[in-house]
């Protein structure tokens, strides 16, 4: 299977579970929280409150409320974000469409008229549970996939973008308002009440949703063969480092291998372990939070507002010293050993004497910077783009001048 058909592949399991999730979430409004007069957060929340009110289907109000959002985020999220987010609105107005149909059935008081039936009799509380249950998961499924429902999601994503803050507490704080203002509908506080449990069952199961799918281990593996189970591990695609130690018992010299990875991979590099070391002493523990290469990426801004990390591919201090002076104190331009690049070691020797885009590239590559060259004649070599792609984007320029010209405009 070639890139492309990956590509496409991925795609269509993103649209898939989109709809899975956005199902879920339909499920929930219809069969537990409309039938028994609760109210939830977001846009759901208000066109349930208009549905109360002017007995306007929700599914009517939603899809108006949205379309303005929608358009207020394509700048912010991107095209292909709010092309999903689109196709969820769609799917979503059609299945509580589909499900009010499904579900409704005529009044006993009057058989002209059509309600929804309470499933699970007169339990409200278990009405909030349930549809708590079905709405985080439904959200999660979205977000996992690159996608939302709309109204107060949209809003949440943008914030989660710039900050490390989690979806569900994002939403739990814009959807207070909305929750409380059904007291002015129905002028009962136990439904305001039971709509604020409903949306923290939603909001904590979203986040233990995600925060289990994101979920990641350390392993700390004892052996008297490292070096294999090292590389048995960098085979399967993950990283590994070797600390050196001592049992203290025998006073020996050991080697620790250390590795982290998703908890989906535990089982495989247990058995893995079991057939290369079966007396390897084997240490497992929770990791809450693992950010960087093949992770997740560390979302909180910085105190100086520059405007990010460059590297000037030296250790000449007086090039550092001219590249600092031209680019000025809106940039952090940095050595090759303020980043770790040692060039006295022999993995990172091999940059000496290369090209400057090899060299601009090497550090992308491996340190993850943005970086830059800059040549005897004061020509610069620019680096840029996500260090895990193919190719970077290649620019040069003239002199220093014209590339700090390039990244203000840039930015």
């Amino acid at each position: 299977m070639n890139a492309m058909q990956r590509k496409v592949l991925q795609e269509l399991k993103d649209y898939f579970f989109i709809a899975v999730g956005v199902m879920l979430y339909a499920i929930g409004v219809t069969l537990f929280m409309l039938p028994y007069g609760l109210t939830t957060g977001g846009v759901a929340g208000i066109s349930s409150i208009v549905y109360y009110a002017t007995g306007v289907e929700v599914q009517v109000t939603y899809v108006a409320i949205n379309s303005i959002l929608l358009l207020v985020a394509i700048k912010v999220l991107g095209v292909k974000f709010i092309i999903k987010t689109i196709y969820a609105v769609a799917v979503m107005t059609f299945s509580l469409w589909l499900f009010q149909r499904l579900a409704e059935m005529p009044s006993p008081d009057n058989p002209a008229k059509m309600i929804l039936p309470k499933v699970i009799g007169d339990e409200v509380f278990m009405a909030c549970v349930l549809a708590g249950i079905a709405e985080g998961l439904g959200l999660a499924f979205c977000f996992e996939n690159n996608g939302s429902t709309g109204g107060t999601d949209i809003i949440a994503l943008i914030i989660n973008k710039y900050r490390q803050m989690t979806l569900g507490t994002v939403i739990m704080a814009c959807d207070i308002i909305i929750i409380s203002s059904c007291y002015f509908i129905f002028h009962d506080w136990y439904r305001v009440i039971y709509g604020f449990v409903m949306l923290i069952i939603c909001s904590m199961t979203l986040d233990y949703a995600i925060r289990r799918r994101h979920q990641s281990v350390q392993f700390m593996i004892f052996s008297r063969n490292p070096e294999a189970i090292a590389d048995a591990i960098v085979r399967t695609g993950h990283g590994v480092t070797i600390l050196d130690g001592i049992g203290w018992f025998t006073k020996t010299n050991r080697k620790v291998v250390v590795s982290i990875m998703r908890l989906r991979d535990q089982i495989s590099m247990l058995r893995m372990l079991k057939v290369i070391d079966p007396y390897a002493f084997v240490s497992m523990t929770d990791a809450s939070g693992v950010w960087g290469e093949g992770f997740d990426a560390m979302k909180v801004s910085r105190k100086d507002k520059r405007r990010g990390i460059l590297v000037c591919v030296t250790n000449n201090l007086i090039k550092l010293d001219n590249a600092r002076a031209a680019m000025g104190v809106d940039y952090d331009i940095r050595s090759l050993l303020e980043v770790g690049c040692d060039t006295r070691q022999d993995f990172y020797s091999v940059i000496l004497g290369q090209p400057p885009v090899k060299r601009c590239s090497f550090v992308k590559k491996f340190f993850g910077f943005d970086c830059f060259y800059l040549e005897r004649s004061g020509k610069v070599t620019l680096v840029q783009g996500d260090y895990e792609q193919a190719e970077y984007d290649v620019r040069e320029f003239d002199d220093i001048a014209a590339m700090k010209k390039y990244l203000d405009k840039q930015k």
